[in-house]
């Protein structure tokens, strides 16, 4: 027996009581539908609504149904919560362009996940940030770099957050046929980007082009994989808040892409009802109207008030049980009524947690994120020379690791930390801070910068870290509530950068941070640059063996660096015009797609195979050579224009592969492109195709004037689409 989600409410409920009668919640032998609505028809109207809240602290007692808060973080390691590994802020494993590593990724961290419920529960511990169900991950796009919580997503390109999304997704949720093992939450639906200060009470505006073309893609490739859950953002989108709006959350979510999972709200979201949108008067009408929107789960406080509204008529208990009903579904499918032997899950013991394994993988990916964005041939080092200098405000920094959303451990590597594990014990390391983050040192005796005139090159670890961008209330030294409204590095960074170079030996910039940034004066002053970005616990030994060439930088940046601010439209303009390389005419400083490395590649022989009948009608394929003297990864991209197609993106990636090449080898790499591919999207959202001749290109980088004059190679050919 089966109910559907768009069913009768009375006829199931009393044929699934009557079937229930043969049974229980707690016999894993019946179906979820049945047990679901065994369970709800044992609970009295305010069991029903606490069980609605992300704080449930009490359970069922009379029926054995345990306490469990859902509010849970994994965005790049198990958050918030017990010992764990903590790998790369997802900006950083969005550099790797590597869907495959965001899989692996997902899936240690979800064994961990399990590992520490497991243990918690056998303590009697149910606590926050204990669970199983991961509000993870970020998928929004990061369409304008003075955005703060930037970092947690996987760039401003729809299709590479839906690839890195769809894998880091299915990685969390694992592939056992009855059982999750956790849930994963698409968030934040949507049209959500900033300002961190207005969330509460922002409408951000965009057209149907924009939503279908830019905003909502990403989220449509999760609910189409299967992700469990979608959180609804703070904003409002196009005049409705998204936690009571209508269009996207019956009409898109539920209706056209036939969600079955939970919906639940951002933390607090449905007090801005009132208090910020002011759609409603009150809490009691802000919980019904969020309820009749298809919110199921409230992180927050304003649920409980869902009792009232029943008394005053706003909702019927029916619509309650039909929500709570979706929502409890998770729940079995987490196994939570399950004897233990029956759920794999359930065996995963604390010996995963931060293993050797899962040490080497954070070392690996931290590695392969890292962004060579400027090289005079400084690069690689050497690691026996006399004496290194290692200085700046992030040499020694746990925060410049861990970025936002983060978890603990008893292992950080420094950056210090791992150019001295790296070099010869015959080579000196020298260190000192000599200047603080974000302000003037206070004390005017310079006993650091003359370090420089004295080593054979100094290692500046400079940018920003946590204190400075983030969430609403986390930057502590944000004065505009994590967001960067001032795009530059701060200026006693750069000044003592010139300092150490005008003793006239190499300085290389070791750049931290979640977010684009002012590098110009960098990019002038230093012999080599190097983005690191929030590196997780192993980011120290990942820099130190992209220095020292144990690897050859394979990073590409997935959210383009403009010159500055006055490049970009407003902040508070959602509409994608002047925005992110599709959109933006401006030449950047770096571009989408762009990263350094060590060897050279050359692209040819780009030839495009038709697949008639076939829902990947085209094939594309190119021989990528390695022209230089290092073995090194290479991630060939693929890109698709349409000239004189109007109001269309310049140009937009379609393919991506990671591959690594030893000197003088070539490989021949394909890319099979679906109908949505090849596809536009017009001024009412709807995929057309094109009726003129279309450019396919495949290259490092995205295209353009400004990647060729940084070298990048490409080849390209036109074709016509039909």
């Amino acid at each position: 027996m089966k109910c559907r989600f768009l069913f009768s409410i009375t006829a199931c409920i009393f044929s699934l009581m009557a079937f229930s009668q043969k049974g229980s919640f707690k016999d894993p032998s019946l179906p979820i539908d049945v047990r679901t609505w065994d369970l709800l028809s044992r609970l009295t109207l305010e069991e029903k609504v606490n069980q609605m809240m992300y704080n449930d602290v009490t359970g069922v007692p009379r029926l054995n149904v345990p306490a469990y808060n859902w509010w849970n973080e994994a965005l790049h390691g198990v958050g918030r919560s017990a010992r764990a590994t903590i790998f790369p802020q997802a900006i950083g494993l969005a550099a790797t362009f590597d869907d495959g590593l965001a899989f692996r990724i997902a899936d240690a961290v979800s064994d961990e996940a399990r590992a520490i419920y497991n243990v918690s529960v056998s303590k009697g511990y149910r606590q926050q940030y204990s669970g199983l169900s991961f509000w993870t991950p970020n998928i929004n796009i990061f369409r304008d770099p003075r955005w703060g919580r930037g970092q947690e997503t996987y760039g401003e390109d729809p299709y590479l957050t839906s690839r890195m999304g769809v894998a880091y997704m299915k990685g969390l949720q694992g592939n056992h046929p009855k059982y999750l093992k956790t849930a994963a939450c698409a968030k934040h639906y949507a049209v959500h980007s900033g300002p961190e200060r207005l969330r509460h009470e922002f409408n951000a505006t965009a057209s149907q082009k924009d939503l279908w073309e830019t905003y909502l893609p990403a989220f449509k490739k999760l609910v189409d994989n299967g992700v469990e859950s979608v959180m609804c953002a703070y904003n409002s989108a196009n005049g409705e808040p998204c936690c009571g709006n209508q269009y996207l959350l019956q009409d898109v979510l539920r209706k056209k892409w036939n969600f079955k999972g939970h919906i639940v709200s951002d933390c607090w979201a449905l007090v801005d009802l009132w208090q910020g949108h002011k759609v409603v008067d009150n809490p009691v009408e802000a919980a019904a109207l969020a309820l009749r929107r298809g919110v199921n789960l409230n992180c927050g406080s304003t649920f409980p008030n869902l009792v009232q509204a029943v008394k005053q008529g706003l909702v019927r208990e029916t619509e309650i049980d039909s929500s709570l009903a979706i929502l409890l579904r998770t729940k079995f499918k987490l196994g939570m009524f399950d004897p233990k032997a029956m759920n794999p899950y359930d065996k995963i013991n604390e010996s995963v947690i931060n293993n050797t394994a899962h040490r080497t993988l954070a070392r690996e990916v931290a590695t392969k994120s890292i962004v060579l964005l400027k090289n005079n041939g400084i690069l690689p080092l050497k690691n026996d020379l006399s004496k290194y200098f290692v200085t700046g405000p992030n040499a020694a920094s746990i925060e410049a690791l861990i970025g936002n959303y983060y978890g603990v451990n008893d292992h950080m590597v420094t950056i210090l930390e791992g150019i001295t594990h790296a070099v010869s014990p015959a080579s000196q390391v020298h260190y000192r801070a000599g200047v603080e983050l974000d302000r003037p040192n206070v004390n005017s005796i310079d006993w650091s910068s003359g370090e420089a005139g004295a080593t054979d090159v100094t290692i500046m670890v400079m940018g920003i870290t946590g204190f400075l961008e983030g969430e609403e209330g986390e930057s502590i030294a944000s004065p505009s509530f994590g967001d960067r409204l001032d795009y530059n590095i701060p200026q006693n960074q750069i000044d003592y950068l010139k300092k150490l170079k005008s003793h006239n030996k190499p300085v290389i910039a070791v750049i931290t941070g979640g977010s684009p940034m002012n590098l110009q004066e960098v990019n002038e002053i230093a012999d080599a640059v190097v983005f690191t970005w929030y590196g997780g616990e192993e980011g120290g030994h990942a820099v130190a063996d992209v220095l020292f060439g144990k690897v050859s930088p394979s990073g590409r940046l997935p959210i383009t660096f403009p010159k500055s601010l006055e490049q970009l439209p407003d902040y508070n303009d959602y509409a994608m015009k002047g925005r992110t390389y599709r959109y933006m005419s401006n030449e950047p400083l770096y571009t989408f797609g762009y990263g350094l490395s060590y060897s050279i590649f050359d692209y040819s022989d780009l030839t495009i195979h038709k697949n008639p009948n076939s829902t990947k009608p085209y094939t594309i394929s190119v021989k990528v050579t390695n022209s230089g003297k290092m073995k090194s990864d290479e991630i060939a991209q693929l890109y698709i224009s349409h000239p004189g197609a109007t109001d269309a993106p310049f140009y937009s990636l379609k393919g991506m592969k990671r591959l690594n090449l030893s000197p003088g080898t070539s490989a021949l790499v394909s890319f099979d492109l679906q109908r949505e591919d090849i596809q536009l999207i017009n001024e009412y959202g709807e995929m057309v195709y094109h009726t003129g001749e279309s450019k396919i290109i495949v290259g490092g980088a995205s295209p353009g004037a400004r990647s060729k004059s940084l070298g990048i190679h490409f080849v390209d050919k036109m074709v016509r689409f039909n």
